[in-house]
């Protein structure tokens, strides 16, 4: 009985798994996430031609999605006032 519900999830699992990729590929593009971590031959140059403000999130790139969040969402913390200005 063991083997049936074996081959049974094998199954079902070989067949969820390209519906997930799918779906997965599918939110990436509407997010403007590319899940590749390395881009090889023309995607790289064209990532590279790209300013780094415009490029897609990628993951481990952790300094260019960092520059691009804080372009578009501005600064985690609020900056402090200058006291260059303050004259005691």
């Amino acid at each position: 009985m063991r083997a049936p519900s074996r081959a049974l999830l094998l199954v079902v699992t070989t067949l969820t798994i390209p519906l997930d990729i799918a779906a997965a590929a599918s939110a990436a593009r509407q997010t403007g996430f590319d899940p590749r971590v390395v881009a090889l031959g023309d995607a790289r140059e064209e990532i590279k031609s790209t300013p780094i403000e415009q490029r897609p999130y990628r993951p481990l790139h952790v300094y260019g999605n960092t520059v691009r969040r804080r372009h578009y969402r501005g600064p985690s913390q609020p900056q402090q006032p200058s006291r260059s200005g303050d004259r005691r």
